[in-house]
């Protein structure tokens, strides 16, 4: 079972697509999908669902995490392995988690964007969801890349991931600003909207103000890199197939790691052509452990 927690955001259509294509690989393994559209309340009812048809394994990209949380150790104490993908829950209670260091992509958008500003400039940081933990580590990574900068964050607001969202909020921070110099997205979806506040408004402010965004799918990040738009995107891998590459070693009961950080790449003018730059895990503490 898997219960993708929306299907409104491009990165998460990528997932279950990834999923889906891993999966049909292994003729054994059959997915049964499904979108809480963005409702917590179904996400839950989800996985409950999940465990009393008695499937063999649960994935699970929650909403937020401390609601999801009951649920998946209700999972665990009915036997059923859950791999956690992308966002996290509270605790350890779960077989797996695979995801990106939010940290690190926060803290390299951080210092990428006090390079491009010469260490000074106004900010606008349009967030995630702030109940859902990218959001979190998205911005306490930011501010460890801007520390000792002049940089400062003028508006920030929660653009819960649409692109609708961060538009109307790009709106309003234009409307009460005249000088911003850079918007710091969560996504790339919201760094997207952003830009085309900025180009509607109708006063050129979309060429003097850089936009960087999060996730670098190659027909939305990437392609915005290439054509200008954004200054950069930082890939936020998905995790699909790592997710069923897990559930089959979990389901011939091979031992997993308890949690699985996946790189990044950074993308721009420069080097999208030629797939992005990697980043260096190194650069940020990474968990570790077994399970």
């Amino acid at each position: 079972g898997m219960s993708q927690c929306n299907l409104g955001e491009p990165w998460r259509v990528q997932m279950n697509a990834d999923i889906a294509a891993a999966a049909k690989a292994q003729p054994e393994l059959q997915v049964v999908f499904k979108d809480a559209q963005n409702k917590t309340e179904d996400q839950q009812a989800q996985v409950r669902e999940f465990i009393s048809q008695g499937v063999d394994l649960i994935i699970i990209s929650p909403k937020e995490a401390v609601p999801l949380t009951k649920p998946v150790e209700e999972a665990m104490a009915a036997k059923i392995p859950v791999i956690v993908l992308d966002r996290k829950i509270e605790g350890e209670n779960y077989t797996c988690f695979i995801g990106g260091d939010n940290v690190l992509i926060g803290r390299e958008a951080g210092k990428h964007l006090a390079k491009l500003l010469g260490n000074k400039g106004k900010i606008v940081e349009l967030k995630g969801l702030e109940t859902s933990t990218p959001a979190g580590e998205r911005h306490k990574g930011f501010m460890e890349g801007i520390e000792g900068s002049s940089i400062e964050i003028v508006f920030s607001a929660d653009c819960q991931w649409l692109e609708p969202n961060a538009q109307r909020e790009m709106n309003s921070a234009l409307s009460r600003f005249p000088e911003i110099d850079a918007v710091y997205a969560h996504n790339d979806p919201a760094a997207h909207g952003a830009y085309m506040a900025a180009k509607q408004d109708g006063k050129g402010r979309e060429k003097t103000i850089k936009f960087i965004g999060i996730d670098a799918l190659p027909h939305e990040g990437v392609k915005y890199v290439k054509e200008g738009i954004l200054a950069a995107t930082f890939q936020y891998p998905t995790g699909g197939k790592e997710a069923i590459d897990v559930a089959l070693k979990v389901l011939k009961g091979e031992k997993v790691e308890k949690n699985i950080i996946l790189g990044t790449r950074v993308f721009t003018k420069a080097n999208a052509a030629s797939g992005g730059e990697e980043i260096k895990a190194s650069a940020a503490p990474q968990q570790k452990g077994k399970s």
